[in-house]
This record gives structure tokens, C-alpha cells and sequence, in this order.
């Protein structure tokens, strides 16, 4: 199976945090289809639903909740590799 990539970890993590698709796309300045479509795949790829959907917005069911915390840990992981990698190559400003 294959890992969910960075960007649909954001993505995930805009959802839980605006609520809804509309407002993480707009956030993240893409397209409400093309999230919608990014965090389907991550849940395909995790083997999980990650939010429930409904009218009113986009739930994290318990067991994304879960994820959507893995999710950030592993974001802040990719930035701290990012400013170390810099640091190292004199790159830092």
C-alpha cells in the first residue's frame, strides 16, 4: 500500500481544522474538487474514513482523529528535516 503523500496529510489537516472542504480549499488555495479528491485517496491509502461528511461540514470520525494527529507530527517532522537540511547546505536565512 501506498503512503498518503505530505500534501494530502495537509490536506487532511485543513479539513479537521476549517471544518469543512470548502473552507480548507480556500485556504489552501486549491480547488474544492481537487481536495476532495486528494483526501479520498489518502483515505484509500490509509484504509480508513478519515471524515464523516455531512451537510453541515466534514467530522473526523475517532479513528481520524487519530490520523489527523499522526498527520501533524508527521508535517512538523518534514519542516524540522527542511530547516536542519538547510542549516547544513548554508542555506539558512
Amino acid at each position: 500500500m501506498d503512503h498518503p503523500t505530505l500534501r494530502q496529510l495537509e490536506y487532511l489537516v485543513a479539513v479537521a481544522e476549517h471544518g469543512t472542504f470548502g473552507a480548507a480549499a480556500e485556504a489552501l488555495h486549491v480547488s474544492q474538487p481537487a481536495l476532495s479528491t486528494q483526501v479520498a485517496e489518502a483515505e484509500q491509502r490509509l484504509g480508513m474514513v478519515v471524515f464523516e461528511r455531512g451537510r453541515h461540514g466534514a467530522t473526523a470520525t475517532p479513528e481520524g482523529e487519530a490520523v489527523i494527529t499522526a498527520a501533524r507530527r508527521v508535517l512538523d517532522e518534514a519542516k524540522e528535516l527542511m530547516r536542519v537540511a538547510q542549516e547544513r547546505a548554508g542555506l539558512r536565512g
